[in-house]
C-alpha cells in the first residue's frame, strides 16, 4: 500500500548559517544603515589620519634629529595637512554630490596641466628617482596624488553622462580611457613613477568594470596596461634593479635594494603580538630606509605588533564597507562608479604597500593611504573622503526625511 510522503514541518524555523548572516549584514544597504555608513566614513577617516600623524612622528623624528633638524618638523607638517584635510572633508559634506560632480572637467584639466609642468618644465623636481614633484617658490606639490582623485571623479561623471551609450565600446572608453586616462598615466610614467601609474590603472579598470565593459575587453585592456608598465619598468635602470632585487638575482651596488626590503620585513615581523611599544621602534634608527614613507607599515608592525596591524586593516575594511554600501544604496550611476573608483584607489594602494613591506611585491614606491608621510597624499585622500561624505550625508538626510514622514501623525479628519 502506498504511503503518503511526509512533508517537512513549516512550524519550525530553519536556522540561517552564520556566514549567510555575515554576508547579509555586509550587503545591508537599507536606508537604516545610511547613518551608520556616514559615521563610519567620518570616524575612520579621522582616526586613520590622526594615527598617521603619530606614526610619522615616531618614524621620522630620529632621522630629522640626525640631520640637525627639529624632531617634530615632519610630524607638524603632516599634522597641518591632516588638519586642513579634515576641515575640507567635513566642509564638503554640505556640498551636494550634483554640485561636486561639476568639478570633473576642471579637475581633469588641472591634473593634466600640472603633470605636464612636472614632466616638461624646470618646475618639475626629481625625488628618489621619480620626477613627480612641482616646486613653485617655497611650495612643493605632488600632482600625481591629486590626479588619482581627478581621474576617479572624471570617469564617474562621463560614464553617467553617457550611460545610455555604454553598450558601445567606443563611448565607454572615450574620453575616460583615451585621451584622458592614457594622457594622465603617460605623463606619470614619464616621471618614472610606476607605482602611481599602477594605482591610476586600477581606477580606470574599476570605472570600466562598473560601466559595464565586457570581460574580454577588460582583460585585453588590462594586458596592454601591464605590458606598458613592464616596458616602463625595464626602460628604467632604477625600476629594473628593484625587480631584480625582488627576484634576489641582483641587489645592486652595496646590496642596497635587498637591504631595504630585508630590513623592512625584519622590522615588520619583530613586533610579535603586541609590539615593542609606541615610539620604541629600534629599526627606525637608520636601519629601514624611508621608514616614514613607503615602509612606515613595517615600523607600525614593530611598535604595535599584530594587534596594531589588525586594527589598521580593520579600519580600512570598515571604510571600504561603508563606500560599498553607499554605492549599493545609490540610485545614480555617478555615485556607484565614484565609490568603486575610490575603493580601488584606497584598498588597492593599501595592498600594494603591504605587499611591498612583506616582500610579496618588489619595492614599488607606493605610500600607505592616511599613514605615510606626505602632505599631498594626505590632502588628496581627505578630499576623496569629502566626496564620499557628501554622498553619505545626502543618503542619510534622504532616509531621515522619509522616516519622518512615515511617523508623522495624520491630520484629524474634519
Amino acid at each position: 500500500m502506498a504511503t503518503k510522503q511526509q512533508r517537512p514541518s513549516t512550524g519550525a524555523k530553519q536556522k540561517t548559517p552564520w556566514f549567510a548572516k555575515l554576508i547579509g549584514g555586509v550587503e545591508n544597504a537599507s536606508g537604516r544603515m545610511a547613518s551608520m555608513d556616514y559615521w563610519l566614513v567620518v570616524v575612520v577617516s579621522v582616526v586613520l589620519a590622526v594615527f598617521g600623524v603619530l606614526m610619522v612622528q615616531s618614524s621620522a623624528s630620529v632621522e630629522a634629529i640626525a640631520k640637525g633638524k627639529d624632531g617634530f618638523t615632519v610630524a607638524l607638517s603632516q599634522a597641518t595637512f591632516a588638519g586642513i584635510g579634515i576641515v575640507c572633508m567635513l566642509g564638503m559634506q554640505f556640498i551636494k554630490p550634483t554640485t561636486l560632480k561639476r568639478l570633473a572637467w576642471p579637475s581633469a584639466i588641472g591634473a593634466f596641466v600640472l603633470l605636464f609642468l612636472v614632466a616638461f618644465t624646470p618646475l618639475g623636481r626629481e625625488v628618489l628617482g621619480n620626477r613627480n614633484w612641482i616646486k613653485i617658490g617655497p611650495l612643493g606639490l605632488q600632482p600625481s596624488e591629486f590626479a588619482k582623485l581627478a581621474l576617479a571623479v572624471f570617469a564617474a561623471f562621463m560614464l553617467e553622462k553617457k550611460q545610455h551609450l555604454l553598450h558601445d565600446i567606443k563611448h565607454l572608453t572615450i574620453p575616460v580611457v583615451a585621451p584622458v586616462g592614457i594622457g594622465i598615466v603617460g605623463l606619470v610614467v614619464l616621471g618614472k613613477d610606476v607605482g602611481t601609474a599602477l594605482v591610476l590603472l586600477m581606477i580606470i579598470a574599476a570605472a570600466m568594470f562598473l560601466g559595464g565593459i565586457k570581460m574580454k575587453w577588460l582583460a585585453g585592456f588590462g594586458a596592454v596596461g601591464l605590458v606598458g608598465l613592464a616596458v616602463a619598468v625595464m626602460g628604467s635602470s632604477n625600476r629594473r634593479q628593484r625587480v631584480l632585487a625582488w627576484l634576489d638575482t641582483d641587489c645592486g651596488p652595496s646590496d642596497q635594494l635587498c637591504y631595504q626590503a630585508s630590513m623592512g620585513l625584519h622590522a615588520f615581523a619583530s613586533g610579535g603580538w603586541f609590539g615593542v611599544g609606541a615610539g620604541q621602534s629600534r629599526m627606525k634608527w637608520s636601519y629601514v630606509p624611508e621608514a616614514q614613507n613607503d615602509f612606515i607599515f613595517s615600523i607600525l608592525g614593530e611598535e604595535f605588533g599584530f594587534i596594531g596591524v589588525l586594527f589598521v586593516l580593520v579600519m580600512f575594511v570598515l571604510l571600504a564597507l561603508a563606500m560599498y554600501r553607499i554605492a549599493l544604496r545609490a540610485s545614480d550611476l555617478y555615485t556607484k562608479i565614484l565609490m568603486g573608483c575610490l575603493m580601488s584607489w584606497v584598498i588597492g594602494q593599501t595592498f600594494v604597500n603591504l605587499g611591498t613591506v612583506t616582500g610579496v611585491l618588489p619595492v614599488i614606491g607606493v605610500p600607505l593611504p592616511f599613514i605615510s608621510s606626505g602632505g599631498s597624499a594626505m590632502l588628496a585622500i581627505m578630499l576623496a573622503m569629502g566626496f564620499v561624505l557628501s554622498s553619505a550625508r545626502a543618503q542619510k538626510l534622504a532616509f531621515d526625511s522619509s522616516a519622518g514622514k512615515k511617523i508623522a501623525k495624520p491630520k484629524d479628519a474634519k
